[in-house]
């Protein structure tokens, strides 16, 4: 079945950097677009960052634009996220998303998220 790992998550002082990393299974990884979402206390979860199923095409929300990179390894079935200059305001649960077809319409698979804290 489809599995989505995230990792790489922890507490950061504000100006620090993480590389969350989101390891998939269960499908062929090399044919999807994947995306990143953040979730923070209190608010929706937003769309970070989304890249496609070759690695050629990038978007990023505004908030992020210029601080954070998506890339993904398709050898390794991976998805990364590198985020620089972090803010206190990018805490978060952080998570992946690959939006996979079905015969009924597309269907949305997360992974289980990992928590993003930049504090001083």
């Amino acid at each position: 079945q489809v599995q989505l790992v995230e990792s790489g998550g922890g507490l950061v002082q504000p100006g620090g950097s993480l590389r969350l990393s989101c390891a998939a299974s269960g499908f062929t990884f090399s044919s999807y677009a994947m995306s990143w979402y953040r979730q923070a206390p209190g608010k929706e979860r937003e769309l970070v960052a989304v890249i496609s199923s070759t690695g050629g095409s990038t978007n990023y929300a505004d908030s992020v634009k210029g601080r954070f990179t998506i890339s993904r390894d398709n050898a390794k079935n991976t998805v990364y996220l590198q985020m620089n200059s972090l803010k206190p305001e990018d805490t978060a649960v952080y998570y992946c998303k690959a939006r996979l077809p079905r015969a009924w319409g597309p269907i949305d698979y997360w992974g289980q998220g990992t928590q993003v804290t930049v504090s001083s």
